[in-house]
Order: C-alpha cells, then sequence, then structure tokens
C-alpha cells in the first residue's frame, strides 16, 4: 500500500486544482463554488518513481449545523485519520480566517506529518502575505499557484522527501501464514472464516458491508499456523460513496499488502464480473499468492453449469492469473473448507519455492534450444548466458543476455510460462527479468 498524502483545508482554498497537478490528470472537479468536492476524491501519483495515493477531500466546516456540512468535514478528518502526510491548503488571497485555525487545530490534534500550502501566490507581490500562514504554528508555509504549476515541483520534492519508508512485510505470530479473504462485498466473506475456524468470531450479516475493518484470527489446522485477515469488500473506486467505504477500501488494500495467499471469494450465483479481474491484478501486481473460491456452491444448478466448464470459464475469464487454482465451496454448509486450507498451504510452498541454480539452467537450456530468443535487429544471435533465482516471495528468476534489448516481453512471457510448466508454482505469480552482463558481446 502506498503512502497516502490527504489535501484538507476550508472550502474554495483550491484544493481540488492542487489534487489535478499533483497526479498529473484532470480528475477533480474544479469550479469556483465552494463545496463541489463532497465525497474523499483519491488517486495514485507518481513522482519520479515515488508512488503515493492523493485524496481529495472537502472543505473543512468544523462544528457546522448543516448536515451536508458536517459529512464533508466526517470525509475530511477520516482522510486526515488514514493519511501518512496532510497539505492543510490556504488561499494567500483573503489571509488566515477562523475556519484555516480550526483545520489547523484538527490537523495538530492529528499528530500526523503536515505541510502548510500557500496557494494562490501566483506573483512574487503576494509573497509577503504567504508567511503570515506561519502563525498556524504547523511550519513555515509553502509558497505554491496550484493553477499556474508554481513551486508545484518544489512541494512533490518535498513530500517524495517526507514518505515514510514502505513498512516491512509483518511476519506472522510464530511463522503462520496470513492468508487474507478478499472479494465483493456480500459474498460470504465473514461466513467462511467462521466456518474455518468452526465457531462465530467474526460477525456474519446479510446487509453489505457489515466488516468497516481487517480482523485476524490465528488459528492452527493439521500443524500449520494460520492467521486469517477477514477483510471489508472491494467496490469500484466509483461506487465508494461513504466514509465507511473508503475505510474499508484502504484495510482492504493494506491486508493485501501484508498477506502471503489472497482467497478470492466470488458469489457462484453472481458469477464473476469486472470487479473480480480488478481484484485478482491488485493480488498479482502485489505478488501475493491466489487461491479462487466459488462460494454458495450448493445454490448453483449443477446441471446447467458442471463444475469442469464453470472452472474453465473462469480461468478464461481470470486468464492473466490463470495460475490461481479455483476451488468451489458452501460457507453455509462447510463445503470445501478442508480443501481452501490444504490449497492455500500448497500455494504458500509455492511461492516460498526456491529452485536451485543447476536444475534451472538445466531447464533454460532445453526450454531455449526449443525457442531460442529472437536475433538482435543487427543480426547478431541472442544468447542467453545463464539463468538465477534472486528472491522468492514471489519466485524471481533473472536471465542475463548478451543482447537483452532484443528480447520482447513475448519471449519473456514463454520463458515465463516454460517455468511454470516445469516447476508448477500454482497460485503463485512468478517474476521474469531480463538483464544483460557487462563485457559480453
Amino acid at each position: 500500500m502506498s503512502s497516502v498524502i490527504a489535501i484538507i483545508g476550508r472550502p474554495n482554498v483550491g484544493k481540488s486544482v492542487l489534487f489535478n497537478r499533483m497526479i498529473g490528470r484532470r480528475d477533480a472537479i474544479v469550479h469556483d463554488a465552494p463545496g463541489i468536492t463532497r465525497d474523499r476524491h483519491y488517486a495514485e501519483a507518481d513522482w519520479f518513481g515515488k508512488k503515493f495515493t492523493v485524496v481529495d477531500t472537502g472543505g473543512l466546516v468544523p462544528e457546522s449545523d448543516e448536515p451536508m456540512e458536517a459529512a464533508i468535514e466526517q470525509q475530511a478528518r477520516l482522510a486526515v485519520s488514514e493519511a501518512d502526510v496532510i497539505l492543510l491548503v490556504t488561499d494567500v488571497r483573503t489571509g488566515i480566517t477562523p475556519l484555516d485555525q480550526k483545520a489547523a487545530e484538527v490537523v495538530r490534534r492529528a499528530g500526523k506529518q503536515v505541510i502548510v500550502v500557500a496557494n494562490k501566490v501566483d506573483s512574487g507581490a503576494q509573497e509577503n502575505h504567504a508567511y503570515e500562514f506561519g502563525a498556524l504554528g504547523l511550519g513555515e508555509p509553502l509558497m505554491i499557484s496550484a493553477l499556474k504549476g508554481r513551486n508545484t515541483g518544489d512541494l512533490m520534492d518535498l513530500l517524495a522527501e517526507r514518505m515514510p519508508e514502505p513498512a516491512p512485510v509483518e511476519e506472522a505470530e510464530d511463522g503462520a501464514i496470513k492468508v487474507a479473504i478478499v472479494g465483493r462485498p456480500n459474498v460470504g466473506k465473514s461466513s467462511l472464516v467462521n466456518a474455518i475456524v468452526g465457531r462465530d468470531t467474526v460477525i456474519v450479516s446479510d446487509v453489505p458491508g457489515t466488516t468497516r475493518d481487517s480482523v485476524d484470527t490465528q488459528i492452527t489446522r493439521q500443524g500449520v499456523k494460520y492467521s486469517l485477515i477477514d477483510t471489508a469488500g472491494l467496490r469500484r473506486r466509483s461506487r465508494i460513496k461513504s466514509d465507511i467505504e473508503f475505510y474499508s477500501f484502504t484495510r482492504t488494500m493494506r491486508s493485501i499488502a501484508r498477506c502471503d495467499v489472497a482467497v478470492l471469494l466470488v458469489d457462484a450465483v453472481d458469477g464473476l464480473a469486472t470487479q473480480e479481474q480488478r481484484i485478482v491484478s491488485q493480488v498479482d501486481e502485489a505478488g501475493k499468492g491466489l487461491v479462487v473460491a466459488f462460494n454458495k456452491w450448493d445454490l448453483v444448478d449443477r446441471t446447467e453449469h458442471p463444475t469442469e466448464a464453470y472452472a474453465q470459464t473462469a480461468k478464461e475469464y481470470l486468464r492473466f492469473a490463470d495460475y490461481a487454482p479455483i476451488l468451489f465451496v458452501s460457507a453455509e454448509t462447510r463445503r470445501g473448507v478442508t480443501q481452501i486450507m490444504e490449497k492455500t498451504r500448497h500455494v504458500h510452498e509455492m511461492r516460498s519455492l526456491r529452485v536451485s541454480t543447476g536444475e534451472l539452467n538445466r531447464v533454460v537450456e532445453n526450454i531455449t534450444a526449443y525457442y531460442p530468443p529472437p536475433a538482435a535487429p543487427d543480426g547478431r544471435a541472442t544468447r542467453i548466458l545463464y539463468c538465477t533465482q534472486v528472491q522468492i516471495a514471489p519466485p524471481t528468476f533473472v536471465f542475463f543476455v548478451n543482447h537483452p534489448d532484443a528480447v520482447p516481453d513475448s519471449y519473456r512471457r514463454y520463458l515465463s510460462n516454460r517455468l511454470r510448466e516445469a516447476f508448477v508454482f500454482e497460485g503463485s505469480p512468478i517474476r521474469v527479468l531480463i538483464r544483460g552482463r557487462e563485457g559480453n558481446r
């Protein structure tokens, strides 16, 4: 999970303009009327390889009696609670207002890193007015013009410097396998955890979105320890309207980031949707093991949907992660629960598999002899000098080549597929990197 930058401040100080500037595209609605941004709006930003999530919030109107303003304030406070760094945006043209002072107090109580941004400094003549924001007691303000882009690069540099280092992967107690149960809301994730554990350890309700936070449950099965992470349901970003759903989304992404294996639970009655593809993509990108489990299989007409045909359709739909095993379960009847745990353990082992260099290069020699890499543009032969596995979780292989630029992505995929055939790696993504070796021609 990338670091989170929350942009807050009173209404109409230019937060959405700054948000658009930071992410490099026009995402947030920008208008002169205050209060246009009601819900939090967020997107990924990349500054010279430093990635972080930027959250645009509605204007803080502390202690307002207006229901909408109170809701906007709650949204902003929640963004502050989730943020690693806060940008308190002010308007140099109007100077410090009581709302700026109250917003500063909200930030101060949060105890987070904060940068005071004096916006709308469009000329040198306005810089003198910006210094008064030091009176907010949160440090010297950084003067920018989000509209014109003035000093926004300096702001991004400062944010990159302040980005906390990625948190180390958490070790589960006593080396337990960390398993995140992920999926859309109301597919039975909490019910599955209860079925695995054998008792009602997680609240179960038929109201979508009951699980607002991630809850870890420690269990031991057949001598293997597991840490089950029951997560809130993932929804499309455009559907994240309430503060609870935003909070759930960020918590779920963090659960994926710290798990070893993700179990994607799908409602077998509703079937797969685009959202499952997005979830699988997130799990794959994070390099986590993956098991796909169709829940409520007891409610499916098996004559209309034979298991084998259903599984084949699922693999085609999730073809970029067709390495994931597919199971059919029922949390209600506890069908397939043991199979889920056994498959999760196996996927964890595959994700942690290390292949000896000797065995690896014997396999590579065979697969490249069958289908050699394409020649370099000048006609010289491209040769794979040797291959080595540089890490596990996920298994990552580096191929050293005399002409690395001549190896297309299609050949890299060929190498990846053949390695998977040779060593299985069921349920685990693998990474194939192409590198040159200095001195080779």
